[in-house]
């Protein structure tokens, strides 16, 4: 549901007339944010504002005409829970949930004034650049450029084991809400600015646990992860910063993957960095970076060959290399290899895990169902505290996930009138493709399910017969890989799923196979679902104490970020049209369109 209305008076007395606006996020959560047409009769391009914590799009506006850039369409968003926005004030459900305001926010932009993602660039300070660069991150957007002023990556909390302690009083007495002391002083030097702060109404001045904690979790991987960040990027520092840290602000930078990439320290500024009293001194570095970015052709980063020379190849090849093992380390891993031996006499999914790969359809499908088994009380124990590993967590949620797409996938494929034949090329016991059809409102003309393993297919052929499904869902064994074999399938899918594949195959070759096969049997229109695993934080437990389902060997996972493996669907035919992730920022699940 759309509203829209001038506002009846310009945000803190501008030139260029407001419109106000809202849209409903992915929740429903009502947005509200505000819209500066380009003066001109079309727009160069499109530029979107992101306060920082506790503020609001209001205290940005002034930026539409200092920054003078009258042909480009502006907007400034109110964060969920803040200024005129829906939500508890000062809360919301999860970091990753405002992440996903933002993609949704862009698509409205996009749907509502027709300015392309590749024809947008983002100013972001504070948190709001925290919030743009996990974006940019997790969602891989054709993004044109961003600026992201004085990030907070790291709050100076000043109480020592202060984050600590709200971490572990929120464990025992659920999530609290903490106040922000820090005096409009310390924010800026402009009296103007100082005394707007402290009489605004719409100033939210306490944060929820949950988001202080969440915070501090991803920006430390977006820091350490930039790498996979390709946008070119500015970077402005308050040289007098109270509010922040600089360390981490400088690592990622020094980290980031864009081949264009600027930064720099405004000495004596204060956090505000785009709201100081000099803060000319910074508009005349944004502006021509800007103009300059949507001047020259998108600067896009071919990752397709990353699997060849790349930084997730560097990270795998450490990760496949062997340790001394009288080293303190591989000591350490040794033990921990011994232990998930001994914890496999007691514990069901790690006797499973041990015995089929931890990798292999027969461990997943144990992960879903989420029922602790093993050998007496200790046995259960054990067994729930391996389900409870963050990154089976993380294949439930993509569970989840997989299931919203698939119906989603239906409902549009019925209206568009076609028939829904579903394929699966590798659905291991098929547990997740055959719950999402249960659940979903359109019924499918066809399920076809497949896997490499006699297993698998034996496994998943008892389940259709347990459930009782017609003929048309079947269960057979082929090649994933083979490409030629996929583009002979008759009848032609019009829903394809690739889920928790490719993940376990560094090779982009084999990839680019498979999708091709997959491409060359689907009508324009058709729709794919895949997977993709950006990051993880338990990468080198994986590869040092687990077995895979290839013969024992160790799991050792080369990463795709959600960039290159987009641009792999991309090169076989494809255009994304959405995606999931979860809240830890591990899986993502994308749907994609055939062109």
């Amino acid at each position: 549901m759309l509203h829209e209305q001038v506002a009846s008076a310009p945000a803190e007395g501008l030139a260029r007339q407001a419109q106000e606006r809202t849209f409903r996020s992915h929740d429903g959560t009502e947005i509200f944010y505000r819209f500066w047409p380009a003066v001109s009769a079309k727009a160069k391009g499109g530029v979107v504002l992101f306060h920082r914590g506790h503020e609001h799009g209001g205290r940005m506006a002034h930026l539409v005409d200092e920054l003078r850039m009258p042909d480009y369409a502006f907007y400034a968003w109110d964060a969920r829970g803040n200024g005129r926005s829906e939500g508890e004030r000062g809360f919301a459900p999860s970091f990753s949930a405002l992440v996903r305001d933002i993609d949704c926010f862009m698509r409205e932009i996009t749907a509502r004034d027709g300015i392309a993602v590749q024809d947008t660039a983002l100013i972001a300070q504070s948190f709001g650049a925290v919030l743009a660069a996990a974006w940019v991150h997790d969602y891989a957007p054709k993004l044109r450029a961003m600026v992201l002023a004085s990030p907070a990556f790291s709050v100076k909390l000043y109480v020592p084991f202060a984050r600590q302690g709200i971490a572990l009083w929120q464990r025992i007495k659920g999530r609290f809400f903490v106040n922000s002391y820090v005096k409009a002083k310390l924010l800026t030097h402009d009296p103007v600015r100082i005394a707007s702060f402290e009489n605004d109404p719409l100033i939210t001045r306490p944060i929820a646990s949950n988001i202080l904690v969440e915070l501090y979790q991803h920006a430390a991987r977006i820091v350490a992860d930039a790498r996979a960040i390709t946008v070119p990027t500015q970077l402005l520092l308050s040289g007098s910063d109270w509010v922040v840290r600089h360390a981490p602000q400088h690592e990622f930078f020094v980290n980031l993957g864009s081949r264009i990439k600027e930064r720099h320290v405004l000495p004596g500024f204060f956090h505000d960095t785009l709201g100081e009293r000099d803060r000319e001194k910074a508009l005349e570095l944004i502006r021509p970076f800007l103009e300059g970015q949507f001047a020259a052709p998108a600067a896009t980063v071919d990752l397709k060959q990353a699997d060849i020379a790349g930084y997730t190849r560097d990270e795998a090849d450490r990760l496949a290399s062997p340790l001394d093992l009288l080293s303190p380390k591989g000591l350490y891993w040794a033990v921990s290899r011994a232990f998930i031996r001994i914890g496999s006499w007691f514990s069901q999914g790690m006797k499973i895990g041990v015995g089929t790969g931890f990798d292999s359809g027969s461990t997943l499908d144990y992960v879903y169902e989420d029922e602790p088994r093993g050998f007496g009380p200790v046995g259960r124990m054990v067994d729930r505290t391996f389900l409870d590993a963050i990154g089976w967590r993380g294949i439930r949620q993509r569970k989840l996930h997989l299931e919203e797409l698939i119906g989603s996938a239906l409902a549009t494929l019925k209206a568009a009138g076609r028939p829904g034949h579903i394929l699966d090329i590798a659905a291991g016991h098929g547990r997740y493709v055959l719950d999402a059809i249960a659940k979903s409102a359109e019924r499918p003309a066809s399920v076809r399910l497949q896997d490499y393993s006699d297993l698998n297919v034996e496994l998943g052929r008892k389940s259709i017969a347990e459930r009782q499904l017609p003929a048309s869902v079947s269960f057979q064994r082929a090649d994933a890989f083979d490409g030629d074999g996929l583009a002979a399938l008759n009848p032609a899918p019009d829903l394809a799923i690739v889920s928790g594949l490719y993940e376990l195959f560094c090779d982009n070759a084999l990839i680019a196979r498979s999708l091709a096969g997959l491409a060359r049997a689907m009508q324009p229109g058709s729709l794919l679902i895949y997977t993709n695993q950006p990051w993880h934080p338990q990468l080198e437990m994986i590869a040092r104490s687990l077995t895979s389902h290839r013969g024992g060997q160790a799991w050792v996972m080369r990463r795709r970020t959600q960039g290159e493996m987009d641009q792999l669907v991309e090169a076989a035919g494809f255009e994304k049209l959405d995606q999931r992730i979860d809240q830890w920022g591990i899986f993502t699940v994308s749907l994609a369109r055939r062109l």
